[in-house]
C-alpha cells in the first residue's frame, strides 16, 4: 500500500517537473532558466531512450531556429561517469540539432535520478511532447513494466494518460514488423492498426487498408471479414493518375510533410501528415504567409 502510494506521488512529481523544466515557450523570455552551460561533447544521449526515430525535416528545421536564436530550451541531464559528464533524459533532439548548428556549449537542467526515474522522464516529456510515435510509446511503456514491474494502472498514473489508452497502446507491439513500420514511417495510423490485431495476415490487410485509403470503421469490417471486398464506395476509388502523384510530390517537397490527395466524387480532400508540435507551427505559419 505504501508503495503505491509512493508510486502516485512518484508519478504527479515527475509530470510536474517535466512540465515545469521542458514545456514549450511560446516567447522567448518565458524560457525556463538553465543551471547551466557545459561543453556540447561532455553531453551524450541515452541508449535507453525510447525515441528512436528523428525526422531529418525535423531536425532540419529545428537547426535553422537554433542557428536563428539559440537553444531555447535547455536539455535536461543527468551526471554520468567522470565529473562534468552528463547524459540526456530529455531533449536529444535540441542536443543533436546544437551539433549540426555549430555549437559548441549548450544550456542544461541537471537532475539526479536513477535509471527508472530517468527513463519515465523521457517517456513523459516525448509523449508530452508528441514526439515519439505510437510504436516508440508502446515500446518505452512495455520498457518500463518489463524492468520495473509497472501494471497499466501505474502507467496510465505516472504519465497521466488514461488506463484504455497505454492498453490500446501497448496492442500495437502484437502486431508484426512489417506493419509497425507503416506506423512509423506515417502510412498507417495507430488507429487502423489496432483494428489488425487479431486478423490472420495483418500485413496484407495493412496494404490494402492503405491503397484504398479506407476509414478506421472500414478497416474494422475489413479485418473482421478478411475475405470480403471492400465496400462499393471503396471500389469506385479509381487509382491515383499520374498528375495527382506528381501534385503530391510537389506539395510534399515544398512544405517537407507528406501529402495526400483524394478525389471524391464531389471535391475531395488534402491530408498533410505531421509527427510533432514543431512540424505543425510550421505548417500554420506557411499557410499564414
Amino acid at each position: 500500500m505504501n508503495e503505491d502510494l509512493s508510486r502516485k506521488r512518484l508519478g504527479r512529481g515527475l509530470a510536474a517537473l517535466i512540465g515545469e523544466i521542458d514545456k514549450p515557450a511560446i516567447r522567448e523570455q518565458e524560457a525556463v532558466r538553465a543551471d547551466s552551460v557545459v561543453p556540447i561533447e561532455f553531453v551524450s544521449p541515452n541508449p535507453r531512450n525510447p525515441r528512436r526515430n528523428f525526422a531529418e525535416t525535423d531536425l532540419a528545421e529545428l537547426t535553422h531556429s537554433i542557428r536563428e536564436h539559440g537553444v531555447v530550451q535547455p536539455v535536461v541531464v543527468r551526471p554520468a561517469g567522470a565529473a562534468g559528464r552528463y547524459e540526456i533524459i530529455a531533449g536529444e533532439r535540441r542536443w543533436r540539432a546544437a551539433q549540426r548548428a555549430g555549437l559548441t556549449q549548450i544550456p542544461v537542467i541537471v537532475r539526479s535520478v536513477d535509471d527508472k526515474a530517468a527513463l519515465e522522464l523521457a517517456i513523459i516529456e516525448n509523449v508530452q511532447r508528441a514526439d515519439l510515435n505510437p510504436v516508440e510509446e508502446a515500446r518505452g511503456y512495455q520498457q518500463l513494466m518489463d524492468e520495473h514491474n509497472y501494471t497499466q494502472a501505474d502507467l496510465a498514473q505516472v504519465i497521466g494518460k488514461s488506463r484504455s489508452h497505454v492498453a490500446n497502446t501497448l496492442r500495437l507491439l502484437k502486431l508484426p514488423p512489417a506493419v509497425t513500420d507503416l506506423i512509423v514511417d506515417g502510412s498507417l495510423t495507430a488507429g487502423h492498426a489496432r483494428t489488425l490485431v487479431t486478423a490472420a495476415d495483418p500485413a496484407a490487410l495493412a496494404q490494402r487498408i492503405i491503397e484504398h485509403g479506407l476509414s478506421v470503421r472500414q478497416a474494422e469490417a475489413l479485418a473482421s471479414a478478411p475475405e470480403a471486398e471492400p465496400d462499393a464506395s471503396v471500389r469506385e476509388r479509381k487509382e491515383k493518375d499520374a498528375d495527382t502523384l506528381s501534385l503530391e510530390k510537389l506539395l510534399s517537397d515544398r512544405i517537407g510533410l507528406k501529402v495526400a490527395i483524394n478525389h471524391k466524387q464531389k471535391g475531395g480532400e488534402v491530408r498533410i501528415a505531421y509527427r510533432s508540435l514543431e512540424q505543425l507551427d510550421e505548417l500554420c505559419r506557411l499557410l499564414q504567409r
